[in-house]
């Protein structure tokens, strides 16, 4: 039973990761020993768990619908471990959080330490990523995202107070190509579009107008995915770019950066950490929650 577990596992961890090297490295073992844990259980059932390719590896049809049904008893084992932290009185285990980019700096850069001195038994397992993510379904114990974009089920406590996005470019480039007065006036600028990783879409920059919202295609000869790419790229002169306002403020102090169209930039609901809403929390997540609130309420008092 205990193969069996540790082979569920496996499976589990390389069906979120889609990588053995990268599932490997969450379940603190070798490739060569997740495979052969994996392979013991397709042996043990008779049956082609895991499609593997030179490039890829995914569940097949029966890989699917065998961890489909194994999901919610393996969340109930793991919520059975963690109910006998209360007994102990003390936090450990791993605790694992899916998180936005934008999350490290304005989050994550100022409580990593802190949460991990004041919980020694406890590990930390982020996983950095942009898109909306089922935690439940992919094994994680909470989340950070954006306000506007939590589901209504969902516990969610405030880490940051609202965002803003702003245009920005450098005094030279604005110096040459002038001020944008309107977002339409972006048509005549280069701006540097980002590309959403998992869709391959680009974003069109978000405005409002007396209370009206709407977006703007923008066009311009640099494209990333990357925040900081965004602002070297404004930086170095290549164009407008939209970011988060926080990521540069900096550099507007440095007058590196010049902010534009503030006017058609409103606050949105900042970033809050979220999780399912559950008859008793598990300690490890409660030891959490319980440092992020501290955290915040003595930002707001000093």
């Amino acid at each position: 039973m205990r193969d069996d577990y540790s082979g569920l596992n496996a499976l589990a961890a390389v069906a979120d990761k889609r990588s053995f090297t990268a599932a490997a490295a969450q379940l603190s073992v070798t490739p060569s020993a997740l495979s052969q844990s994996i392979r013991a259980l397709e042996e043990r059932v008779g049956v082609r768990l895991l499609q593997r390719t030179t490039r890829s590896v995914g569940l097949t049809e029966a890989g699917e619908r065998f961890l489909s049904q194994l999901r919610p008893a393996m969340a109930s084992i793991r919520s059975a471990f963690e109910s006998l932290d209360a007994v102990r009185g003390r936090p450990s285990g791993t605790l694992r959080l899916n998180v936005p980019r934008l999350a490290i700096a304005a989050v994550l850069d100022s409580i990593l330490g802190g949460f991990l001195a004041a919980n020694p038994e406890l590990k930390l397992d982020i996983v950095v990523d942009d898109g909306i993510t089922n935690i439940v379904e992919h094994g994680f114990d909470a989340g950070i995202r954006l306000g506007e974009m939590l589901d209504k089920d969902v516990v969610a406590l405030r880490l940051t107070d609202d965002l803003r996005m702003t245009v920005v470019g450098s005094p030279a480039y604005l110096s040459e190509r002038g001020r944008p007065k309107h977002p339409r006036d972006l048509h005549a600028h280069d701006c540097i579009n980002y590309r959403h990783l998992r869709s391959g879409t680009v974003y069109r920059w978000e405005f409002s107008d007396k209370g009206r919202d709407f977006t703007v295609a923008v066009e311009g000869r640099l494209i990333v995915n990357d925040n900081e790419l965004m602002v070297r790229g404004a930086l170095d002169g290549v164009g407008l770019a939209y970011v988060m306002e926080h990521t540069v403020e900096q550099e507007l102090a440095d007058k590196r950066l010049v902010r534009v169209l503030s006017n058609y930039c409103p606050p949105f609901p900042g970033l809050f950490l979220y999780y399912p809403s559950r008859a008793q929390l598990p300690l490890k997540l409660r030891a959490l929650v319980d440092f992020l609130r501290a955290r915040r309420s003595g930002a707001r008092t000093s």
